[in-house]
């Protein structure tokens, strides 16, 4: 073992007698580990890192905004603001199809089984 490697152990050692590490929050509860198993081994840092800040792939943040224009339009009581978003919307799913085309991600089963899970976590 090295010397940086000794020294932390002592640390976390001493932290321990003092009972810094007493009462954390989740003490006593299971880890909850995100299986990256999917995920290629050089992108797993990139991954995790975007995840933790609160990052979405491009489709997916369309898809959200998609889902948010149809849940306003079925609010909306004035008509020509419905219009208005209506045309928004049609741009939104055109852009979409259009960035799904160019990724070739169309008629994959898995695809519509995640976006379906995405779907309906954002309803």
């Amino acid at each position: 073992m090295d010397i940086l490697s000794q020294i932390a152990e002592e640390k976390i050692r001493e932290a321990m007698k003092k009972g810094e590490f007493d009462n954390l929050p989740g003490q006593g509860k299971p880890l909850n580990l995100e299986d990256l198993s999917r995920v290629p081994e050089d992108l797993r840092a990139g991954y995790k890192l975007l995840k933790n800040a609160g990052v979405l792939p491009e489709e997916l943040q369309m898809q959200k905004e998609i889902i948010n224009l149809q849940s306003l339009i079925e609010c909306c009581y004035d008509n020509e603001q419905k219009a208005k978003m209506k045309k928004e919307l049609n741009e939104k799913m055109l852009r979409f199809n259009l960035l799904m085309e160019k990724r070739n991600k169309t008629g994959s089963t898995a695809l519509e089984a995640y976006q379906s899970k995405i779907t309906n976590r954002f309803k």
